[in-house]
């Protein structure tokens, strides 16, 4: 084929290359350039790897032209996969579809895509597994754990009753008498696997050649009782010297409160409020009563919902849900995280069945205790900074965070905005459920600096004038917060 080199080098001019043709430009303009060439190549795809429900697999896709092939996924909703790699991940059941291809160079030309179809199998069946068994001495107490490949809940039972028992959930095992005791572990399954084939371990039981004092209780744990001013405490193996264990003693510090019973957990009855006591257990036998345990913290995890009503955006309101830890021995929280809802996205329809955008708050950066209310105001944050408001006095602006403060503008105004924004609770220190004062909610907050927050440079808030001096932006302002025990 003969090629009117002067076509090729005129300036605006685009080169046609077809995948049998050949063109070398040297000569244009004098210069001598590169050939650019359009070889044709082919895609393979090797034998497709077996991809389980929630796992991986790498595809291999070879192009005839030695050149690396690139994959991506026709089925986003059932799979990923690495471009470069080829590593596929599950992500629901049904046919993962990967497309391989490669772009080609000044030597061949793009190759067509090529695919591969993986059936994502699922596996319905599960086993289960033991520890290493524990010790379990005479009259004593121990636990067994055992855990389901399917991540579901084991159950355990004794298959020696005369020997052991155990808490078909916990794993505590306790002693009987002397003997071999055996302990079952089973899943039922559910929706997505079956029961899991029944295991045991058994379990030595040592008896010492004299009766002797039981040690401390171990696995002392405590939280905050079913009922106002109450705290359960809990625990696990006990040695118990030789001798039966007779019951449990717990004791708390400061001085004054004491509850017993003949196994865990053990129910603490406080005079009024139990914030401020740590606890510790002990053992007693025939012999007399083991060492106390460490004192324990009373630790709660529990779940927070609050409300601000927006009127300008109804039937759609700012909602903050979340979890936190409360030490009521230290009066501290911690690790309040949890989602924000932003009003003015979505369609019209209230939650919990609305399409709002959520915002992830995950950084507890703010806790503080009001006397005159009783209790903590702690913030969570969507940033790892409290940047959120307009620190600039002459618009109100503090520390660049504090509810009702820069007037609703960003923070850095007129600057960039980092977009931050944040949620803030209250916690009562004697009993974290009790029902809100109005005062109380008065002090609730929130802001959304975010893209989806802001009406120009100002910021959706949540605020009351008898809290921090005004409304919010938009007029939103607190209106309930319902703590519960998770």
């Amino acid at each position: 084929m003969k090629i009117n080199r002067s076509i090729f080098c005129k300036p605006g001019l685009g080169i046609v290359l077809t995948a049998l043709a050949v063109l070398s430009l040297s000569g244009c303009g004098g210069g001598n350039g590169p050939a650019i060439e359009a070889r044709p190549q082919t895609i393979s795809f090797g034998t497709p790897p077996t991809l389980a429900l929630g796992g991986t697999a790498t595809v291999v896709a070879t192009a005839s032209s030695g050149l690396p092939a690139s994959y991506s996924s026709n089925t986003p909703s059932i799979c990923s996969v690495n471009s470069g790699t080829g590593v596929v991940t599950d992500i629901e059941v049904g046919t993962c579809i990967i497309a391989a291809n490669q772009a080609g160079n000044t030597t061949f030309a793009p190759a067509l895509q090529v695919t591969q179809n993986l059936p994502v199998i699922f596996d319905r069946n599960q086993t289960i597994s033991f520890g290493a068994a524990p010790a379990l001495s005479l009259g004593g107490t121990a636990s067994v754990s055992a855990t389901a490949s399917s991540g579901l809940a084991v159950r355990y039972s004794s298959t020696t009753p005369a020997v052991c028992t155990v808490d078909s959930s916990t794993g505590l095992v306790t002693d009987l008498t002397s003997g071999a005791c055996i302990i079952a572990a089973g899943q039922p399954g559910d929706a997505n696997f079956n029961p899991a084939p029944i295991v045991t371990q058994t379990i030595g039981v040592s008896a010492s050649s004299g009766a002797t004092l039981p040690e401390a209780p171990a696995g002392v744990a405590a939280t905050a009782g079913s009922t106002s001013n109450t705290v359960s405490v809990s625990f696990g193996a006990t040695n118990s010297g030789g001798s039966p264990i007779t019951g449990y003693t717990v004791t708390s510090s400061p001085a004054g409160l004491i509850a017993s019973g003949p196994a865990s957990p053990i129910t603490v009855t406080c005079p009024s409020s139990c914030t401020g006591y740590a606890f510790s257990v002990s053992a007693s036998n025939a012999g007399g009563s083991s060492p106390p345990s460490a004192l324990t913290d009373v630790i709660t995890t529990y779940t927070v919902v609050e409300t601000f009503l927006e009127p300008d955006t109804q039937p759609k309101n700012s909602i903050f849900i979340g979890t936190f830890t409360f030490n009521a021995t230290t009066r501290a929280v911690s690790n309040l995280r949890g989602i924000l809802s932003e009003s003015m996205t979505g369609g019209p329809v209230a939650y919990p069945n609305d399409t709002m955008t959520w915002l992830s708050l995950n950084n507890q950066l703010s806790s503080g205790y009001n006397p005159t209310l009783g209790g903590l105001l702690v913030a969570t944050f969507l940033l790892p900074t409290t940047n959120t408001l307009s620190t600039n006095p002459n618009f109100g602006g503090t520390d660049g965070w504090s509810p009702g403060t820069g007037f609703g503008l960003y923070y850095g105004f007129p600057g960039t905005n980092p977009g931050n924004a944040y949620a803030m609770v209250f916690v009562n220190d004697s009993d974290p459920t009790a029902t809100l004062t109005q005062a109380q909610i008065e002090k609730l907050a929130y802001a959304d600096c975010t893209a989806a927050g802001m009406m120009g440079a100002t910021c959706m808030t949540g605020t009351t004038k008898a809290g921090y001096g005004s409304i919010g932006t938009m007029s939103g302002h607190p209106v309930s917060q319902i703590i519960t025990k998770q």
